[in-house]
């Protein structure tokens, strides 16, 4: 079994993401390979200017929570969601977007950022990145 880990995003809260992002950029700077597979909500986040658009998956109060963990985040110097992408790709990291996912939600390729996704594929994408994985989980 390689040493890799391999992490499903279907959400697209904005927590969701950083625990996904942080945990893969984790690995990868651990000399692990690493490779998201970004579906259903978690998807919706690649679409081009959507990525700092998704709620907190708790205590989201119609705004103020998100607003609140971001000044908080800022005061700790947590780097945007944004900058994790980067690191996580400057790294080696790789993102796979479902084509099921585009096809029932409605999103075309040249919808989402091209510069972040290096496969498209179904669940079959998925599974191969599994099986080749020693950690494998689903945020």
């Amino acid at each position: 079994m390689n040493n890799k880990a391999t992490i499903v995003v279907h959400s697209g809260d904005m927590d969701k993401l950083y625990s996904a992002l942080i945990i893969a950029t984790g690995a990868l700077s651990m000399g692990m390979d690493a490779s998201l597979y970004f579906t259903f909500w978690g998807l919706e986040r690649l679409v081009a200017g959507k990525l700092e658009k998704g709620a907190l998956s708790k205590m989201h109060l119609l705004g103020l929570g998100k607003w609140m963990v971001r000044r908080r985040m800022k005061a700790a110097n947590v780097v945007s969601l944004e900058r994790l992408l980067q690191d996580f790709k400057e790294l080696g990291g790789k993102i796979i977007a479902c084509e099921m996912t585009m096809e029932i939600m409605g999103i075309r390729r040249e919808d989402l950022r091209e510069d972040l996704i290096d496969e498209y594929g179904a669940v079959g994408a998925y599974i191969q990145e599994a099986r080749e994985s020693n950690i494998t989980l689903f945020i």
